[in-house]
């Protein structure tokens, strides 16, 4: 199968697009290509563009990953925020008639009551989350056989994402520097591996409607900080507690957020991998 990618060079993208190369053609789209890489340039707010790209390279599915992921950036900005993640995905919708994978986000919820199942009352509190909300609406609006994955703070190791939270937490305590991280918003955050494969399973088994994906562990940023700093040796006395409203950020944050992911467990037999296994692995692949 022929699969388009947008936004195939953040973290997600490239997780997924080595585990999909596996089985499928795989074609990288984005809007920026990284020096080195190969891929075609895709702007999703262009709609002439995206349809031409879309004819040129006739997928069978679409995977969209291209949005503005800066939960203060779209606070900022409200406007580009809205031609990115919302009339983007409008432009993949309009220009092509095949399957539509769009990822989305924990940020759909207001963070009062998490985590969430996919039946539980969406109630976004930021911009960000506002038009992830309703990406997801237009694409299944749509066609309701169209997938929605939602994730939630994803990691990885890969030296060519600027936004890898356990490269910053690794970085920073390597040089010896002092971070605050939040203690009051907890998530289950995700190694972009396991959110790839459990992706590559949803496509094998042609799912459709809404999904949630999350790794086992249930924390708060600090909490995850401190396991990272444990798993690589470094100090985590370099680590220092901070509270959301302390940082004085543009957009408010969901406190008590993350995700269940009973669903996709039974629908397709995975077990949910720990920290602690994805750490492991990610040292053992770098050793």
């Amino acid at each position: 199968m022929k699969i388009l990618i947008t936004g195939a060079f953040g973290q997600l993208g490239i997780a997924l697009s080595q585990k999909l190369q596996e089985q499928h053609d795989i074609c990288r789209t984005g809007r920026n290509i990284p020096s080195g890489e190969t891929g075609i340039t895709l702007d999703i707010q262009n709609q002439i563009i995206v349809k031409n790209v879309i004819d040129v390279v006739q997928p069978d599915l679409i995977i969209n990953l291209a949005a503005m992921t800066s939960v203060d950036g779209c606070e900022s900005n409200p406007n580009l925020a809205k031609e990115i993640n919302i009339a983007g995905v409008q432009h993949l919708c309009d220009s092509f008639n095949g399957k539509i994978i769009q990822f989305s986000t924990d940020y759909v919820f207001d963070g009062e009551n998490g985590p969430y199942f996919e039946e539980d009352a969406v109630c976004p509190i930021s911009i960000y989350g506002e038009t992830k909300l309703a990406s997801e609406r237009i694409l299944l609006n749509h066609n309701p056989n169209h997938l929605v994955i939602r994730g939630n703070v994803i990691y990885d190791d890969s030296s060519t994402t600027k936004a890898s939270f356990l490269n910053w937490v690794v970085n920073s305590l390597t040089n010896q520097k002092e971070i605050n991280v939040v203690d009051d918003q907890i998530n289950n955050p995700t190694w972009t591996k396991s959110l790839a494969d459990v992706s590559s399973l949803c496509i094998n088994n042609n799912l459709s409607g809404i999904v949630h994906w999350g790794d086992a562990d249930y924390l708060n940023r600090f909490e995850f900080a401190k396991k990272i700093a444990e798993k690589y040796e470094l100090d985590s006395k370099l680590i220092s507690p901070i509270t959301t409203k302390a940082l004085n950020q543009p957009a408010p944050r969901p406190l008590k957020s993350g995700l269940k992911s009973d669903k996709l467990v039974e629908v397709l037999n995975v077990v949910q991998p720990s920290i602690d296994d994805c750490l492991n692995a990610i040292l053992q692949k770098k050793n």
